[in-house]
């Protein structure tokens, strides 16, 4: 039963939870601004976010990241390590443009806006954190994000983020994060937020 309590606690994510992932997160984003302007169709955008989440999760972040997730929840993060390979390759390009369709240009604009603006200090990269709505308040995104900062800490790194979603702002603050600045994507794009989270902030 969808109202039932799910379970928060966090685990590695692996290549047979890709199903489970994409579906979770493309609940989640169905609401984010920045997905929203790349999925503008409201009768495509969840198998489209299904599809998008699948390959940056089966193509780019499992291979390179960190992927955790709770039943009801998934974050993935980019260590200093993993920096260079978690660029997608050409065939993720592809396979990304393809489920964009004619969004592509949109998603490649925003993604090099992102890059001009990419930290320089090593760093952890939260990519995406994201729960099933349903689940919301249940403590699974407190959860996931707990986890990676306090690897993050223990390598006496800080971490850096980018959020479209202004209501979402006061909980990463609540992390210790700081906003760094703003800036709109490219076409009319909607607004980013840059955080960054000092090692061992509270």
């Amino acid at each position: 039963m969808s109202d039932m309590p799910k379970d928060n606690a966090t685990t590695k994510a692996t290549p047979e939870d890709a199903e489970a992932i994409s579906r979770t997160l493309a609940l989640a984003f169905d609401d984010d601004p920045m997905m929203r302007w790349f999925f503008p169709e409201d009768t495509t955008r969840e198998t489209g976010l299904r599809r998008y989440f699948h390959t940056l999760f089966t193509r780019q972040y499992g291979l390179h990241g960190v992927c955790e997730r709770t039943d009801a929840a998934a974050a993935f993060w980019v260590t200093p390590e993993g920096a260079d390979k978690a660029v997608p390759d050409a065939d993720t390009v592809r396979e990304l443009t393809e489920i964009l369709g004619d969004r592509a240009p949109v998603f490649r604009a925003a993604v090099e806006a992102a890059a001009e603006h990419s930290p320089k200090e090593p760093h952890w990269y939260l990519a995406v954190v994201g729960a099933d709505p349903a689940a919301r308040g249940q403590g699974h995104g407190s959860a996931l994000l707990r986890s990676g900062l306090t690897q993050a800490d223990a390598a006496g790194l800080p971490v850096y983020l980018e959020s479209s979603k202004p209501d979402n702002l006061p909980f990463y603050e609540h992390f210790g994060f700081e906003t760094l600045g703003e800036a709109r994507l490219p076409g009319g794009g909607p607004v980013l937020w840059a955080m960054r989270r000092a090692p061992g902030a509270a």
